[in-house]
């Protein structure tokens, strides 16, 4: 079975929306694209040189794809070239509901979550989530993820596409490596840590004071 891994660029705030330039992803007025090249750290270059070593496939939300099909395979400059070579190489499932073309060399179309999953079991390269924040909650909910690579930069965005959004469902995760690179980006891994346990039946539940009962009527009613 294939390891899939989400790869995340996020602020303080938990934005990781068009974190690569000013055009990349507008939606819904987001006015701050490209904000990782303007607090670039490169202490963040090591993960990433694990990350994106040897083989590997891309699980892609189709908006990710269109972003990264309508640049890789025409980055020529020195710098981009390694990269859009391996992109090229790479399989790209491309996780959508709609039919448009994949035209970029080695795209697949996956329909939804059941083939992530057929695809995951194959065997074949582990598979890597670039961007595709839209994809996260229904592939944690599956329990599809392996391993979270969060690479958490000290700046807040205010607003944006998040990882943890609605549908995001409720579990625990287990740290498994993290550092602090010198600039103060936190790079932390997580696996999948089970179900979150229930409240503690030593700790007991209701009002200890009038007060407290009375805050308790005004949520029933809607009034606090």
């Amino acid at each position: 079975m294939r390891k899939l891994t989400g790869a995340v660029f996020q602020s303080l705030d938990g934005v990781m929306q068009a974190p690569g330039g000013p055009e990349e992803d507008p939606t819904g007025g987001f006015d701050e694209g490209g904000w990782l090249f303007k607090i670039w750290d490169p202490g963040i270059e090591e993960t990433l040189s694990s990350l994106f070593s040897g083989d590997y496939d891309l699980l892609l939300g189709r908006r990710t794809y269109d972003i990264f099909a309508a640049f890789w395979p025409y980055a020529e400059e020195p710098e981009n070239k390694p990269m859009s070579e391996a992109f090229d190489r790479a399989n790209k499932f491309v996780l959508t509901r709609g039919q448009q073309p994949l035209e970029w060399l080695n795209s697949h179309r996956l329909a939804g979550i059941e083939d992530v999953a057929n695809i995951k079991a194959r065997e074949g390269a582990d598979i890597i989530i670039q961007g595709s924040s839209t994809i996260y909650p229904d592939l944690l909910a599956a329990g599809l993820i392996d391993e979270l690579v969060l690479m958490t930069f000290p700046v807040t965005l205010g607003s944006g596409k998040r990882l943890f959004g609605d549908g995001s469902p409720v579990d625990r995760l287990e740290m498994t490596q993290h550092r602090v690179t010198d600039k103060g980006t936190v790079i932390a891994t997580y696996r999948p840590g089970g179900e979150l346990p229930p409240y503690p039946p030593q700790r007991p539940i209701g009002a200890k004071s009038e007060r407290e009962a009375q805050r308790q009527r005004k949520i029933a009613a809607g009034e606090w």
